[in-house]
């Protein structure tokens, strides 16, 4: 009975070895085959001696990869997208050798649920971010740039624009002298309004601004919030209009005024190394 047991022992601690041993191969040959590939070159921000990832919020901010040409073949002009920005911003959590982001803003803002996602990646990351306006940062530009920690922005840059817009060119009056007529077939009332081919009723355009006001009332809050200031003083300046960064910092919806080097600076603060140590990866 004994040796039956004694058997079975080694039978189970045999297989356990062989599952370990096994697993701990699998894992070298995945490393290795990783590095002969170069896959993890293409995931890894760093190259070894930079430590701060760049990532550019530039043009208007999309829920999607916009293409790289239009249907002639013309360079699409810049755009960001929140898939790809988070990415990226996921890899730089992941790489050891990056120890802060820099979020480069040069945007007027685009949709507000693909900028409220990327403010959200930057305000919940474990790293810290620095947003640097350059020459614009504003609506969602302006709202990505309050998820991080500190906001720099250029003396002459344009900051804020606080509001929501759905205005569009109404073609009613071009259709009618081009003989053109809309024919509205649509199974609920309100299902082709804001339909720039037909006029809009008032009961359209309340809907509408109804809409407006509550998603003017979130960004408001979202600012907020984010910047730690009163509700009601975000409100008093979310009339839609932009100003310089002088003024943003007067209002205090920015932290400073000033450039990269300024930003190298307020990283090696926070991360209590010297500024030339600060090294950007771009």
């Amino acid at each position: 009975m004994e040796t039956t047991q004694q058997k079975l022992k080694i039978i189970i601690l045999g297989a356990v070895a062989i599952i370990v041993v096994f697993a701990v191969g699998l894992r070298i040959f995945g490393s290795w085959h990783d590095e002969w590939s170069g896959y993890n070159a293409s995931t890894k921000i760093s190259d070894g001696s930079c430590n701060i990832a760049v990532i550019p919020i530039t043009g208007d901010i999309i829920p999607y990869a916009g293409a790289d040409q239009d249907g002639s073949g013309n360079e699409m002009p810049p755009s960001t997208n929140p898939d790809d920005t988070l990415a990226t911003l996921r890899g730089a959590e992941n790489d050891p050798n990056i120890l802060g982001v820099l979020a480069r803003i040069d945007s007027s803002g685009g949709t507000p649920v693909a900028s409220e996602v990327i403010t959200n990646g930057f305000k919940n990351s474990s790293l810290p971010v620095v947003a640097l306006i350059r020459e614009t940062g504003t609506s969602g530009g302006y709202l990505i740039a309050t998820g991080a920690k500190t906001i720099i922005a250029s003396s002459f840059s344009d900051v804020g624009s606080i509001g929501i817009t759905m205005s569009y060119l109404e073609n009613t009056a071009k259709n009618t002298n081009e003989g053109l007529q809309y024919v509205s077939l649509a199974s609920a009332k309100f299902k082709d309004y804001g339909d720039p081919d037909k006029p809009l009723t008032q009961d359209e355009r309340n809907l509408l601004e109804r809409d407006l006001k509550i998603w003017h009332e979130q960004f408001v809050k979202e600012v907020a919030e984010n910047r730690n200031i009163p509700v009601e003083q975000i409100a008093k300046l979310a009339d839609g209009s932009s100003m310089p960064g002088s003024l943003a910092l007067e209002n205090k919806l920015i932290d400073s005024l000033g450039d990269q080097e300024t930003a190298r600076t307020w990283l090696a603060e926070q991360l209590k190394i010297k500024p030339e140590e600060v090294m950007f990866c771009e």
